[in-house]
């Protein structure tokens, strides 16, 4: 087709009379078959490429107070200022200016310009408190995100392949306490769900996200907040750094909730 197919339509496909095989056996009569597509267009998650490798990354700091834990490993370049490991724990190792943490930036840059430059997203209040949103493409018409007063349930409706992609161009993302989870239904994984961040992220003390934040300039994660996913900093702007305190940040598994 020369442009996506309809969502819950029925499409029949049929390969006619002629058609060779690679051993240039023709075929002897038409074959066709019949498909329905799904009740809501699909999205290709974002590859984030040497950046997957990563839990934390960041171009100009990387700042820890309290007994943080991050499960895998921790990045930065160019800067060289990684601070409060410990107390801080990184269960994998910590790379500064290594030939990983370029190929990570890099990564991340081309992951960050991929989600921001996706068209056509459904706009949804700015609060996601109380909403159920099932697999999609999501901005705000204040083109910023929060969490406050509520929490958000991502539903998968079984497919453990749905995609989440919320847009925030040149705005916030932040989640407030007391009540500020991220949900996880039938079959979503943390894994597909990103959060493209124009300026900065910001999770609130006891607040749960799941999913990738990629952030063009700073995450700050406040005291006990908790990252299911990758906290990816400075994918724009140099002074890009992560601050962590009493947390834990961690992509291993991919398990759906």
């Amino acid at each position: 087709p020369t442009s996506a197919l309809a969502i819950s339509s029925l499409f029949t496909a049929t390969v006619t009379t002629g058609a060779i095989d690679l051993e240039s056996n023709a075929l002897a009569a038409n074959v066709s078959w019949s498909f329905t597509t799904g009740s809501t267009a699909s999205v290709s998650p974002v590859d984030l490429g040497a950046a997957s490798g990563f839990e934390v990354l960041a171009q100009a700091t990387v700042t820890n107070t309290g007994a943080t834990i991050v499960n895998g490993d921790l990045g930065l370049t160019p800067g060289t200022s990684v601070t409060g490991f410990p107390p801080g724990t990184v269960d994998g190792t910590i790379q500064i200016n290594t030939a990983p943490a370029i190929a990570a930036l890099a990564s991340l840059m081309t992951a960050y310009g991929d989600a921001a430059g996706r068209t056509s997203p459904t706009i949804v209040a700015e609060n996601l408190a109380g909403q159920v949103l099932t697999p999609g493409l999501y901005t705000s018409t204040a083109t910023s995100f929060e969490i406050t007063g509520g929490h958000l349930t991502l539903d998968a409706q079984g497919d453990a392949n749905a995609v989440w992609i919320f847009q925030m161009p040149a705005s916030t993302l932040t989640l407030t306490a007391p009540t500020c989870k991220v949900i996880l239904t039938n079959g979503a994984q943390f894994s597909n769900v990103f959060w493209q961040v124009g300026s900065s992220a910001t999770v609130g003390a006891g607040c749960v996200l799941e999913g990738n934040i990629l952030a063009d300039t700073s995450i700050t994660l406040v005291s006990g907040a908790t990252v299911h996913g990758r906290s990816l900093g400075g994918a724009v702007t140099s002074s890009g750094a992560v601050t962590l305190d009493t947390n834990r940040v961690s992509a291993a598994g991919g398990c759906n909730q």
